[in-house]
């Protein structure tokens, strides 16, 4: 979002790398309602390069909406995202590409030596604690926007919301290989972040949101039912013990009548039990709606498959099998221009289609 001082630039790098590996990309630029000649330093861009696409959304609908609708119309293997503020440097796509040939799905930067103010460094650094500590996934910048992908992780993972930043997550919980690399974060040399301190609050209710969906999507109850048997089952022991007290102070000479009503601890009691009900209760019916609503989406994802009729066929082995993985020749990069860490505004996206060698 109004980024029109950096994007000739950006695009000039970005060609020159393309140029350097042998491949030949195909580089989307998303306009997420700029207000300045964004627009039209895409169209010139557009035009004197066959290979550079531009979309523009009516008004600014924010990152992860600009991430899908580049990353539809990426027609590559491997995706790239990075933030079209120059403060991404396009020399480290080579490094993703190593790291992905590793085995890796998702090779995510850290972006080891920032140059942000410490109003953006300090929270960002909690915020990743936050975010590993709760998922398991252990990256060391979840909140950079230079990252690489497999194509077909988007045919599970979908983005909406603030969930841009935690597709690293939400592929891990599908069984995705996740790594990352140091990158070199430059100096913000034109325009200024977007990001202001409710960034905060949003990015940590998000996490709780991840946190439910990777976790306790398909069994809800385990999340909810537990909190509510734990309340159900304070509640009622003490109300048990009260009981039992209340007939022994009566049954028993010498012993001061027990009176329920002047025992604060009663109505706590009563508090838990109903809390623990209405807890269970919410559980069951969110398992009813995930029992109801379960066929539409897939719970597995499938690194590739073997066909047994075909077994006896041949005695070479990689010719039963069918792999759902990666089938295209070609890489594939999408810049998002957002500013900073994870920033609203246009992407810049390349996609390096890899062909034959006599092709390139």
């Amino acid at each position: 979002m109004d980024e029109q001082e950096t994007l000739a630039r950006l695009h000039e790098q970005i060609t020159q790398v393309c140029e350097q590996q042998g491949v030949t990309p195909q580089i989307i630029f998303v306009d997420d309602g700029s207000t300045d000649q964004t627009w039209q330093i895409i169209a010139k861009l557009s035009a004197k390069d066959p290979q550079t696409e531009g979309i523009r959304f009516r008004r600014n609908f924010g990152k992860a909406a600009a991430l899908q609708a580049g990353f539809s119309a990426c027609r590559g293997d491997i995706v790239f995202t990075m933030d079209a503020d120059l403060q991404d440097d396009p020399e480290e796509i080579p490094n993703f590409l190593a790291k992905l040939d590793q085995g890796l799905d998702v090779v995510s930067g850290w972006k080891k030596v920032r140059h942000d103010p410490w109003h953006k460094v300090l929270p960002s650094r909690v915020f990743n604690w936050l975010v590993s500590s709760l998922t398991g996934v252990q990256l060391h910048d979840h909140n950079c926007g230079f990252k690489a992908y497999r194509r077909r992780i988007f045919d599970e993972v979908e983005l909406y919301g603030e969930r841009h930043r935690f597709v690293p997550v939400l592929a891990a919980a599908r069984g995705w290989k996740v790594g990352e690399i140091e990158v070199e974060h430059h100096a913000r040399q034109f325009g200024k972040s977007k990001y202001g301190v409710s960034r905060i609050l949003k990015g940590f209710l998000d996490l709780l949101t991840i946190y439910l969906l990777t976790s306790y999507s398909s069994r809800p109850l385990h999340l909810i039912g537990g909190g509510g048997l734990l309340c159900f089952a304070f509640g009622g022991l003490g109300i048990l013990y009260l009981t039992i007290m209340w007939c022994v102070t009566r049954i028993v000479e010498g012993m001061d009548p027990l009176n329920l009503h002047e025992r604060a601890i009663f109505y706590y009691c009563i508090v838990a039990v109903l809390l623990g009900a209405q807890t269970l209760l919410a559980g069951l019916l969110a398992e009813l709606i995930v029992s109801r609503t379960s066929g539409t989406s897939q719970a597995y994802s499938i690194a590739e498959q073997l066909n047994g009729q075909s077994s006896n066929l041949s005695s070479d082995p990689a010719t039963h099998v069918t792999e759902l993985g990666d089938t295209e020749l070609g890489d594939t990069e999408l810049g998002d221009t957002e500013l900073g860490d994870t920033e609203l505004g246009d992407s810049a996206a390349n996609a390096l289609e890899r062909g034959n060698p006599e092709d390139v």
